[in-house]
């Protein structure tokens, strides 16, 4: 029953705008940062306003991340992001938006994607603008901190490791190997931190020209993926979500599937 719903509802909706988040990355090993109500399982992450403003900040970042980076820079894509990629490859998708950092989607197949909110494969220098892969400042952080890289910390959510109780004012950070003096950040977008402009209009511009919007594995609480459930109801497109848990649109959906959103969209796929 609940897989012919699904599957009717992709029959009268032949073209798609799809919003995955991190249920879609959660089977691979990636965490996720909300329980099933849309609650907070962990503090918030980082400031952009932290980040830049406070020295010792950017030390327990970079010293978290460092630990972290074992599990998402090993990342394979899962049933999610290989389903996506053939509904791509059948011309089921206009555009897909990610909200996951992690750059999944992409490495599974997907060309017509978004990633709105950065990828933390890529960090960014805030002086000089230029960018370098994540790789590369993993070999310099640890071969500036050979006694950090001992220690174990659990997987936390886009690339984060849960290491507490140390002084990370001994942590040290390089600078941008470019212009030798400027601050990295990851090319993602912080909370407290606006997703560039572009990246807005086009994905409402994609929106525009889809037939349905489809909700991936994301309670959408955060608005920089909400604002688009939104427009899509404006617009009266019928809009549907797979996710486990409650999602911040779930007044404005067609209906919601409470299933592995794996396994619903490699169905869909398989069926197509």
């Amino acid at each position: 029953m609940t897989e012919q719903l699904l599957a009717d509802w992709f029959a009268a909706h032949p073209r798609l705008l799809v919003i995955t988040g991190a249920g879609c990355s959660t089977e691979v090993g990636i965490p996720d940062y909300r329980d099933e109500q849309g609650q907070w399982k962990r503090p918030q992450p980082v400031t952009y306003q932290a980040f830049m403003g406070d020295a010792l900040v950017r030390k327990r970042y970079w010293a978290r991340s460092m630990l972290g980076w074992r599990v998402m820079g090993q990342a394979q894509p899962g049933r999610a992001h290989r389903a996506l990629a053939l509904l791509e490859q059948q011309g089921r998708i206009e555009l897909l938006i990610t909200q996951n950092v992690d750059g999944l989607h992409s490495a599974a197949g997907s060309r017509s994607s978004l990633d709105l909110h950065g990828r933390i494969d890529t960090v960014r220098c805030m002086d000089c603008g230029r960018r370098l892969a994540r790789s590369q400042l993993q070999q310099s952080l640890l071969a500036r901190n050979p006694h950090w890289a001992q220690l174990y910390a659990a997987p936390a959510p886009d690339g984060d490791a849960d290491l507490e109780h140390e002084n990370f004012s001994a942590f040290e950070v390089p600078a941008c190997p470019h212009c030798s003096t400027g601050m990295l950040k990851p090319d993602v977008v912080f909370y407290g931190e606006s997703v560039p402009r572009e990246r807005v209009e086009q994905a409402m511009a994609a929106l525009e020209r889809a037939d349905g919007l489809l909700i991936a594995g994301s309670s959408l609480m955060v608005y920089s993926g909400f604002r688009f459930a939104q427009a899509a109801a404006r617009q009266g497109k019928s809009l549907i979500a797979i996710n486990q848990g409650v999602t911040r649109a779930d007044d404005l959906l067609e209906f919601k599937l409470e299933m592995d959103v794996g396994q619903a969209l490699l169905s869909m796929a398989r069926a197509t």
